[in-house]
């Protein structure tokens, strides 16, 4: 295994490796660390061909779920097959068995994944290269053909708006939910679709990750509107309501204690008669 290239990432950054193997249209397999998080990077004649990094690489089934190429149901079979087989099958392999997908639906999913793995690569600043020459992925795993030129220019800008959803946003755990209209003055908003989807989640229960996750986009693009509609001033942090399920389980458990303690000190009272017990529920039923 001959080792051409490495060094740190705090000498040469990401795009600047990324863009010297692609130049020199180099085939092999470049790894990345940082701290104890190691990816791995193919590439064949300079173009991307596959990526794999189990802290980074979003799960095969979750994706082709969220886009809806498969049910819950359907991912949920797939995972108890590949259980029964000890994990010996892939998932992919399975789902293509069972006809819930085919080759081109198993390409596109894989393309995103790897796409967004190395979307997140971008932002590194420290950690540590190596580059192997003519090592590949095994033939088990579906290999694409990704622009490296593409995925720098994507991933920076992508890297900008994320800066910009930090600044806005700040904490994604946090609540947020429609802004009023201020002074009564009314609102003439042209949104899309999408957007209204978004106000519509942001409902003061759910937090912002949890509104991106359920929102049937893409993680980054929808913390980018979220960001764009704050700024908007149409939706605002708020506390977390709390659940109307919740409240009226906790008021019922409170009624209960109450009524067992009011029973608890009758019974300690001889002199009182049983009526009063039956009072005391009559009293606090109502």
């Amino acid at each position: 295994m001959d080792l051409d290239l490495q060094g740190s990432i705090e000498r040469f950054t990401l795009p600047e490796i990324f863009q010297l193997i692609a130049s020199s249209r180099k085939s092999g397999t470049l790894g990345i660390q940082r701290d104890d998080s190691i990816v791995m990077i193919y590439f064949k004649e300079g173009q991307i061909i596959y990526g794999y990094g189990p802290r980074q690489t979003f799960h095969l089934g979750q994706l082709l779920k969220e886009k809806g190429v498969i049910t819950t149901d359907q991912l949920e079979e797939a995972v108890t097959i590949q259980a029964r087989s000890e994990n010996t099958k892939r998932l992919g392999e399975i789902l293509m068995s069972r006809r819930y997908i085919d080759r081109s639906d198993l390409e596109n999913v894989v393309t995103r994944q790897v796409e967004d793995l190395l979307y997140s690569l971008l932002s590194w600043q420290s950690g540590s290269f190596k580059f192997y020459e003519n090592q590949f992925p095994t033939e088990e795993e579906i290999t694409v053909s990704i622009s490296v030129e593409n995925v720098i220019l994507e991933g920076l800008r992508r890297l900008d708006e994320m800066n910009m959803v930090k600044d806005t946003l700040g904490d994604l755990n946090a609540v947020y939910t429609i802004s009023a209209s201020q002074g009564g003055r009314t609102r003439d908003v042209s949104l899309r679709a999408d957007e209204w989807n978004l106000m519509a989640l942001a409902d003061g229960h759910r937090t912002l990750e949890e509104v991106s996750r359920v929102s049937h986009l893409d993680s980054n693009t929808a913390l980018v509107k979220l960001a764009q509609l704050k700024l908007a001033g149409l939706i605002t942090k708020t506390e977390p309501k709390k659940d109307e399920s919740s409240a009226d389980l906790e008021k019922t458990i409170n009624r209960l204690a109450g009524l067992f303690e009011d029973y608890l000190t009758a019974k300690t009272r001889p002199s009182e008669p049983s009526r009063r017990i039956t009072q005391t529920y009559v009293e606090n039923t109502d």
